[in-house]
């Protein structure tokens, strides 16, 4: 009998199985009224976000496969956290999938990202298998724009992360976790709005993210929010839309007064401390380019931890007197036993 053939029989009998059981429906971030089993535990990530926010859920042990590409996104420290990762099968990634080996893995629910083309999810979905859509974005005009142009970005991503999180924990049935979550990830916020009020919107630090290959994350995505609670202005706002390569020229132009560079990107600290053309912008001259650590996840969509840690870490780069009595190592270490389940031993 062929593999494939011998793979799909073995779905069909554990989906004949699972039928047994009671079904519910959710509805996804696309809009989609989905039935999945009342007790889903065999989930199939291709999405790193999902991925993340699974692990913080203490859901680890729900997934039997991954996207390829897990750690190139999620940064190579990442497994350190959860190592059980690297011993698992790995199928697909934002916008593919290998329709034999998730055959074979007998998933109840595949979670994919907002943009997966439809051909993919209907791929998924012919198999009977249930295809739960996370954009982690709460908007209705622009579902499936991996760029989108929203009227209210504080909005639409508050609420997202919020509803993404639920959403993502009723799957799980680990609900009172996406509460807990939720209520960790918000409560800091106001904290650091407090201490940075009083800066007048002319006098706020111009900062670029710097990316490979010269991208940048422009207005429509988190990163730009990321900076805005801390205090600094986007020079890539007004120019870019979502996420797109620039020009050197342009940032010279920009001229920002300091550079963030993702933790999950550190070769690009060291091209911006080599190549000739950066040395002239204000925030090399004044050694102000900093790599971010592992819990400023400075992605183009908010994770918990970049809300709750990374505004903070952020601003008091930025605004050191303001925030003297902070340690950054402390919080991170409180928050990496509670959702990580393990101590936080990264940089700050």
């Amino acid at each position: 009998m062929r593999p494939l053939l011998r793979s799909m029989l073995l779905l069909s009998a554990s989906l004949l199985a699972f039928s047994c059981y009671a079904s519910r429906q959710v509805i996804d971030q696309l809009g989609r009224d989905v039935t999945i089993p009342d007790r889903v535990d065999r989930v199939v990530v291709l999405q790193h976000q999902t991925l993340n926010l699974l692990v913080q859920l203490d859901a680890t042990k729900t997934m039997v496969g991954i996207l390829s590409n897990w750690k190139q996104q999620l940064g190579e420290n990442y497994q350190r956290l959860v190592p059980e990762l690297t011993s698992l099968p790995t199928l697909g990634d934002l916008t593919h999938v290998d329709v034999e080996k998730l055959v074979a893995l007998r998933p109840q629910v595949v979670f994919v990202t907002n943009y997966a083309p439809q051909e993919m999810i209907d791929q998924i979905q012919k198999l009977g298998i249930a295809v739960i859509a996370i954009s982690l974005r709460a908007d209705d005009k622009q579902q499936h724009r991996l760029n989108p142009q929203l009227d209210n970005e504080e909005q639409a991503y508050n609420e997202g992360l919020k509803q993404g999180i639920r959403l993502i924990g009723e799957v799980v049935n680990h609900q009172r976790q996406a509460e807990e979550l939720i209520e960790a990830t918000f409560s800091q916020r106001q904290q650091t709005a407090e201490r940075l009020k009083a800066i007048p919107t002319s006098q706020r630090i111009r900062v670029y993210m710097a990316n490979p290959d010269l991208t940048t994350y422009g207005s429509g995505k988190y990163t730009g929010l990321m900076m805005a609670h801390a205090g600094a202005s986007n020079v890539a706002a007004a120019t870019v839309k979502g996420y797109k390569q620039v020009s050197m020229e342009q940032i010279l132009a920009w001229d920002p007064q300091a550079i963030f560079v993702q933790d999950r990107y550190p070769q690009v600290i060291n091209e911006i401390n080599e190549q000739t053309a950066w040395q002239a912008l204000d925030a090399v001259k004044h050694h102000r380019v900093y790599l971010m650590p592992e819990y400023a996840k400075a992605w183009g969509y908010p994770m918990p931890e970049a809300l709750a840690l990374g505004e903070l870490w952020m601003a008091k780069k930025l605004y050191p007197e303001k925030f003297r009595d902070i340690d950054m190592q402390k919080k991170a270490d409180e928050w990496y036993q509670r959702f990580y389940r393990t101590h936080y031993t990264g940089s700050n």
